[in-house]
């Protein structure tokens, strides 16, 4: 008898650790499913959206990487970007954002609600072999980088490569790095509403290998216009969008792949709850069977 109460010990220690399996991995399933439609773009947040003049915004930089590869992220300051006078601060990320391998740093853009900016300089310095090399890599490999402004999220890209072709010759490449960026933020009454990033091509830097100890200024200019669009409405142009690394199809995946494994999870824990009740059945009848035989 004591090796039947041993066993069935045993039988329940394993479905409460398959139930506690089941509850972390349907949560993990239901928030992966959300992360590959992009959470931080679809979700209302529960955050005071609204701003007066002059009040701070901050721009946080998630992350860069190959725009034909989006699973291949890396931190912004990866590349030898200008940081922040008071140095680089992250942000507390959700779930759904470390999901998305989103890492969340402060940058030295100051983008102050309706304040508009021209020819800001953020930082100068003079690019060093390994800073170019960094630099040249990212443009030759179509890298971009995503920011978000008020939880809107925006990309642009690195650089640019050109591509000479001389009268007689080899063909050559030359890599250009974008120094200016061009915000424009869309505002609707005290709310963002949108924002886009340009990048000035005749503000680019050769950083091609034949060059050495390049000098670079980067600065930003900032536009503010109205627009119609209502804050409620904000996300929509996100549901298609062409820089968008995620697309719909890994919702459905990842929506297939969570209830596959929610049902075998399920499927397992009812199989060894059927075992325990068995177990406990028997060994009850048993109990009671030797008390009609032995009555007192």
């Amino acid at each position: 008898m004591a090796q039947q109460g041993q066993h069935t010990n045993r039988h329940k220690s394993w479905a409460v650790g398959l139930l506690l399996a089941v509850c972390v991995c349907s949560v993990a399933a239901i928030d992966s499913t959300n992360a590959g439609v992009a959470p931080s773009y679809r979700r209302r947040l529960l955050a005071d959206h609204t701003y007066k003049q002059d009040d701070p915004v901050p721009l946080y930089a998630a992350k860069v990487g190959p725009f034909a590869n989006p699973s291949e992220t890396y931190e912004y300051y990866k590349l030898p970007y200008c940081k922040p006078k008071d140095g680089v601060r992250y942000k507390t990320l959700g779930m759904g954002e470390v999901v998305d391998a989103n890492r969340m740093v402060t940058t030295p853009y100051q983008l102050n609600f309706l304040v508009e900016r021209k020819g800001e300089k953020t930082c100068e310095k003079t690019l060093t072999d390994e800073d170019m090399s960094k630099f040249r890599r990212a443009v030759m490999d179509d890298w971009y980088f995503q920011m978000y402004y008020d939880d809107l999220p925006v990309w642009g890209f690195i650089g640019k490569v050109e591509k000479i072709i001389p009268k007689a010759g080899q063909p050559e490449y030359k890599f250009f790095l974008f120094t200016h960026i061009d915000f424009e933020v869309k505002y609707n009454g005290d709310n963002v509403v949108e924002i886009n990033v340009l990048t000035d091509p005749n503000q680019a830097v050769d950083i091609s290998e034949n060059t050495k100890d390049v000098k670079v200024q980067f600065s930003y200019s900032v536009k503010w216009t109205h627009t119609t669009i209502t804050f409620d409405d904000r996300l929509q142009r996100y549901e298609r969008f062409p820089l968008n690394p995620i697309h719909l199809e890994i919702h459905w995946f990842s929506i297939i792949n969570s209830c596959v494994t929610v049902l075998l999870l399920t499927g397992f824990l009812a199989t060894i709850l059927m075992r325990v009740l068995k177990a406990d059945f028997v060994k009850f009848s048993r109990e009671d069977g030797e008390g009609l035989r032995h009555p007192g």
